[in-house]
């Protein structure tokens, strides 16, 4: 399930870089970048939470699958197909409660870290986790 943190980054460095390479604003004549702050960090860290928690969703309905008879490839598929819905319906509720924050000068670096960070790891999750479980439930089957 930790494997999941590493994604987060996936989205926050180039949604930053792409930030500033793209627009900045214009203060008092001078550009105002939107820099990777403090804020920024906290934004990271609650969207590692975040990304934590799909990740255990989706591992749990894998196992219940398995634990009914299913075996582990469709029950990796079938547990994508069932919690996409609720996973991406609770991503792009925090994408939207996270956009007007944009707005504030210093708590922007918290929301633009939410917004590219579970835009990225959203999707990823979705893919990168079966793949690792599976990988890994493979060793442990030949290790029996």
């Amino acid at each position: 399930m930790m494997c999941a943190i590493p994604l987060t980054l996936i989205g926050i460095a180039p949604g930053f870089w792409l930030l500033n390479a793209l627009g900045t604003d214009t203060v008092g004549g001078y550009t105002s970048p939107i820099f990777f702050t403090a804020t920024g960090m906290i934004g990271m860290i609650a969207l590692g939470g975040i990304v934590i928690r799909n990740s255990i969703v989706l591992l749990e309905f894998i196992q219940e699958s398995q634990a009914r008879g299913m075996p582990l490839r469709e029950a990796i598929s079938i547990s994508g197909a069932v919690r996409f819905r609720p996973i991406m319906l609770t991503a792009i509720t925090t994408l939207m409660g996270a956009w007007p924050i944009t707005l504030d000068p210093i708590f922007s670096g918290l929301a633009w870290a939410l917004i590219f960070g579970l835009a990225a790891s959203t999707l990823f999750t979705m893919i990168v986790i079966p793949a690792i479980y599976l990988l890994i439930s493979d060793k442990k089957e030949v290790v029996k």
